[in-house]
């Protein structure tokens, strides 16, 4: 990759987009390129962290595993998303597992680059610090969904937000490709596939959805905010 092509994309993603390309350059200079296959791992938790990454292209997730293997996703990064920076600047291991959902390209920066770019440049480490902010609301939020939401709840969650993104205005009709398979949904939920399964079925019996094959259609844009947002019994125990 060349040396402007690499400016250009650090000036574009999360963690430098307040800063003009020539002033990246020189921390471009000393990125590398990387390719991973669909299924790959980039690093694991735990691991002595070494530098941060940017992603080029595809989409690369963050996740724990448990000690009976199941999958809890914690972020998913596309094109200008960042991973490891908070290992980058607490100086621990990295904290979670990422692979690469699909085929995909990153660019890796070493730790000590990155710590002297942000000494020089602290304009890109209040981003860094606005940037990391952000990802710590999504973690609070997922903590919060798990504690108070079953399955059902958060799949419908996670399918409306979806649908937002599809579409400004939600409205009934609203679609949206969801190019992941039911273990992949279940990981991002906290849950098994057999779960997230039923709870796909319920929602198209029901008529609040239509799945064709990969793409959904939101029927009933009503009951899906209702099913996101209802509550359980007192007592009840949430299914996962």
């Amino acid at each position: 990759m060349s040396l402007d092509r690499s400016a250009t994309i650090l000036a574009k993603s999360a963690l430098f987009q307040n800063l003009p390309e020539t002033t990246v350059t020189e921390l471009a200079a000393h990125a590398i390129e990387r390719k991973l296959r669909q299924g790959q791992i980039l690093f694991t938790a735990g691991e002595p962290a070494s530098g941060l990454y940017v992603v080029l292209s595809g989409s690369v997730r963050a996740f724990r595993e448990n000690i009976e293997g199941r999958e809890q996703t914690i972020h998913v990064e596309h094109a200008g998303g960042t991973l490891a920076e908070v290992a980058v600047f607490d100086g621990g291991p990295y904290p979670s597992t990422t692979v690469a959902d699909e085929d995909s390209e990153v660019l890796f920066l070493a730790t000590e680059d990155v710590r002297r770019f942000m000494l020089a440049h602290p304009e890109a480490a209040l981003t860094a610090l606005a940037n990391m902010a952000k990802k710590l609301r999504v973690v609070a939020s997922l903590a919060e969904q798990l504690a108070l939401k079953d399955v059902s709840q958060r799949l419908a969650t996670l399918l409306l937000d979806e649908a937002r993104l599809a579409s400004p205005k939600l409205q009934d009709g609203v679609s949206f490709s969801l190019p992941l398979s039911h273990a992949q949904i279940a990981s991002r939920l906290g849950s098994v596939r057999e779960v997230v399964t039923r709870a796909l079925h319920k929602l198209a019996q029901n008529s609040v959805i239509e799945a064709r094959g990969h793409r959904i259609v939101v029927l009933n844009v009503k009951a899906l905010l209702a099913q996101a947002d209802s509550h359980r019994p007192n007592g009840a125990t949430p299914v996962s």
